[in-house]
């Protein structure tokens, strides 16, 4: 079951360097995460954005970790720009997604030029480029690996179904990439829909972390939880609060020199305990980043600003 080639922990990532950041009205409905006190400070917000957003940059390289930086456009103005995670997908076979986003300003993320960098500038393969926003027309999303947490070397797609992930679509992108689908219904400590899997959950080589109690049905619980022992992942249980504090938004990556590090914000680690921390570090250094203004008012955390570059270098 298991395939060798193919790394869990991507050694390269795509962060998109934003002009105007901000809290963004059209998201906010469906993430329950996004404050909003404060956001008439435009300017103080995005000065505060960008200097989290390059002192992340520059802890990533430190750690010898391959950062493809590309500038945000001034216009038109994409407030979520900053979470490239959900428009695109690349994966080892040569392939990038395109996916459909429910608010019609994150739509305008979508970028063929980046697509175009990654294989002429940056000498990653893309074969083909499978664009499903059309969807959107349909009034079907989905957000890219924000809805589709990826288990990729035992080809498992874990999806926890809301406005934003649509069942039909989920099991296309399944079907097509030859990926087992796991999915199941999230809600948070108010019964509302989680908006996207990404923050219940994330999946490194050997270990899962994992909001349990935020998926109701036994059933379902039992069926995510049954799989990620199955297939060798130590099982890090986090509760409501430590999600809400972004714990499960996190991302495994490797450096250029085979070292694994656990990228995770200040906040999620500081809410997790001594024996989550002590049981993740047996997998990877774990490298807590500071982005409370971009938490605070795009409602994602690292994992969301993190584009894993799957796709093999030429």
């Amino acid at each position: 079951m298991t395939n060798s080639a193919v790394n869990q922990a991507p050694n390269a990532v795509v962060m998109i360097r934003p002009v105007k950041f901000g809290y963004n009205e059209q998201t906010a409905a469906s993430n329950a995460f996004q404050k909003k006190d404060g956001i008439d400070q435009k300017d103080i917000i995005q000065l505060k954005a960008l200097k989290e957003f390059d002192d992340f940059v520059a802890k990533l390289r430190d750690l010898k970790i391959d950062v493809i930086v590309v500038e945000d456009t001034p216009e038109p103005h994409k407030p979520d720009s900053i979470f490239p995670n959900n428009w695109f997908s690349m994966h080892n076979d040569g392939t990038v997604i395109l996916y459909p986003m429910q608010a019609a300003n994150r739509r305008l993320e979508r970028r063929n030029d980046l697509v175009e960098q990654l294989n002429k500038k940056h000498q990653f393969l893309v074969k083909e480029v499978w664009d499903l926003s059309s969807h959107e027309q349909q009034d079907q999303y989905l957000e890219g690996t924000g809805s589709i947490v990826f288990d990729y070397i035992n080809k498992i797609a874990y999806a926890n179904i809301s406005p934003r992930t649509h069942p039909i679509l989920l099991k296309k992108v399944a079907d097509r990439l030859g990926y087992k689908l796991i999915s199941f219904k999230a809600h948070d400590d108010q019964g509302r829909d989680i908006y996207h899997t990404n923050v219940v959950m994330c999946v490194g080589d050997r270990f899962a972390v994992i909001c349990a109690e935020c998926i109701p049905g036994v059933e379902d619980r039992d069926k995510v939880l049954d799989t990620l022992e199955e297939t060798g992942h130590e099982l890090v249980i986090i509760d409501y609060e430590q999600m809400v504090q972004f714990a499960g938004n996190m991302l495994q990556l490797t450096n250029a020199l085979g070292d694994k590090f656990l990228i995770i914000s200040g906040a999620a680690h500081a809410a997790l305990r001594q024996d989550q921390l002590t049981t993740l570090m047996r997998y990877a250094k774990i490298v807590p980043v500071s982005i409370s203004t971009i938490e605070k008012y795009g409602g994602g955390s690292v994992r969301c600003m993190l584009a894993g570059v799957h796709l093999p270098r030429i």
